[in-house]
């Protein structure tokens, strides 16, 4: 059985894997190593551009798309019938609530301002001060997967409240449903978007969500970019009523000349919050772990469903 991985250093991290598996390099998809007849799972590139994906066609035999990416949004409707494909779900929970929890501190505090003065080399100590602190905000995480868990962990020693929805209510766990979210907006002054990108979260984040935030909330998007309409947005964030911090934008990469690089209540991060050095280490661990499982013919774990 022939897999291809986008990393030289994946073969090293992948761990022992049974008699009979070839591991292959491929990190362009303009250069095959071998015929892709044979090649039975694949994992592309993190981040992977169209290129990538049209290569789906030339592999006649795979069976697997294994993604680095915890969103499968690029890939969901474009994977033939009989492949499994398959999220990094749990690769990411660690940076990206990382990102999160910076991003949060970063913006109530200030520090975006105050970078900018000590480039200009001046004590702005009169013009952000006194700043605004995370102890007692209401944080309400719209997404309760795996990462919006570890963002309410590492969220918890700073004396807040918190709010958890998912796609469905779940009761016993105190997570509420989407649906509830008109009565939840009004008392967050945090919202952390975390939520996969689908037909049914694309453009969640609209005029009305926005108008159902209290004034001087902050809007944190570690999702995708399309869960909000951008000129909604612009145009809330543009009366100044309202603050965000942003992983992830539409259109991405944002265009030199877009207004939202102007704004100076909006912190812009160019989608990084995946993008860590413990990144390949943890995401071949799991690449190894479905390699293992598919040569025994045992279930895959992270098999996407409905875009989840």
């Amino acid at each position: 059985m022939k897999a291809w991985i986008p990393h030289s250093e994946g073969r090293r991290l992948l761990g022992e894997l049974p008699p009979g598996v070839t591991v292959e390099l491929l990190d362009d998809p303009r250069r095959l190593p071998s015929s892709p007849a044979g090649v039975r799972f694949w994992v592309p590139p993190f981040l992977s551009g169209p290129d990538a994906g049209a290569l789906l066609a030339e592999l006649p035999d795979v069976e697997v798309v294994q993604l680095l990416s915890a969103g499968a949004d690029a890939w969901v409707g474009r994977i033939p019938d009989g492949v499994t494909l398959c999220d990094a779900r749990g690769v990411h929970d660690s940076p990206t609530a990382e990102w999160v929890v910076a991003a949060i501190l970063a913006s109530l505090r200030g520090f975006a301002p105050l970078a900018r003065a000590q480039a200009r080399r001046e004590w702005a100590y009169d013009e952000v001060a006194p700043t605004d602190e995370l102890s007692g905000k209401r944080v309400l995480i719209v997404g309760a997967g795996s990462i919006g868990t570890a963002v309410r962990d590492r969220l918890a020693p700073f004396e807040v409240s918190f709010t958890l929805v998912a796609r469905t209510a779940r009761p016993d766990q105190g997570v509420h449903g989407v649906d509830e979210l008109p009565a939840l907006l009004p008392e967050a002054d945090v919202v952390v978007l975390l939520v996969p990108l689908t037909e049914q979260t694309r453009g969640l984040v609209d005029e009305r969500f926005l108008a159902a935030m209290p004034d001087g909330a902050l809007l944190v998007n570690a999702a995708r970019g399309p869960v909000a309409r951008t000129p909604a947005l612009v145009a809330e964030l543009t009366s100044g009523r309202l603050r965000a911090a942003m992983d992830v934008t539409d259109p991405e990469p944002l265009p030199a000349d877009h207004p939202l690089w102007e704004l100076p209540n909006v912190l812009l991060t160019p989608h990084v919050a995946g993008s860590v050095r413990g990144l390949l280490p943890r995401a071949y661990r799991l690449v190894g772990e479905q390699l293992r499982r598919y040569a025994a013919g045992t279930e895959l774990t992270n098999r996407v469903v409905d875009g989840y």
